[in-house]
């Protein structure tokens, strides 16, 4: 199952595991008129109301989730993701990195709310894989696109800050090999 399936990733990881015939239950808001491959199974549910995704857990074992939600809803969605799967693969972000939007000790709130959904989804007894990828390259165009349209300077207010745009279809492509492969999880045991 992918949730966040109609973003730049999740519409990737999507479309990459339908290409390889995968079945795939893409979650939506709207799944009417998401878009999605023919061949993929579009439901609905919202992680702003966690007891819409009981239905589209039904017998789910994996899930690539991508947070697209208010922070307050964060536990009570991952409670009914772990009571129903096995497996989660969480797009996360450079937590671990020394870069300027995720330092210590003013880290931002996306940061903060990174760092709290890993820290349920470790505690939840799930098997669990984290993607942590830097600057995804689509916002990369859209921090740079226009200082390249409109010249050759390109300013960023954190020049030293190691940054390499990754693309999309890469990001999407690590979470696919991590969605189909074992040996990609870990687990932590709660006594």
């Amino acid at each position: 199952m992918v949730v966040g399936a109609t973003g730049t990733i999740g519409r990737e990881v999507v479309g990459q595991l339908a290409v390889m015939g995968r079945q795939v239950r893409a979650v939506s808001r709207n799944p009417e008129t998401a878009g999605l491959p023919l061949s993929v199974e579009a439901v609905h549910a919202d992680l702003a109301r966690p007891e819409t995704l009981d239905r589209s857990l039904e017998g789910i074992e994996t899930v690539f989730l991508i947070w697209t939600a208010p922070p307050a809803t964060a536990e009570p969605a991952l409670e009914r993701i772990a009571n129903r799967a096995k497996r989660i693969i969480y797009l996360s972000a450079p937590l671990n990195v020394q870069h300027p939007f995720f330092q210590k000790p003013q880290p931002n709130p996306s940061s903060v709310l990174h760092a709290r959904i890993e820290r349920l989804i470790e505690a939840s007894g799930l098997e669990w894989t984290f993607l942590r990828p830097g600057m995804f390259a689509a916002n990369a165009l859209w921090f740079w696109g226009p200082q390249i349209r409109a010249g050759d300077v390109v300013r960023w207010p954190h020049l030293a800050a190691p940054t390499a745009p990754i693309d999309e279809r890469d990001i999407a492509a690590v979470a696919v090999r991590a969605l189909c492969e074992e040996g990609h999880t870990a687990v932590r045991t709660i006594s």
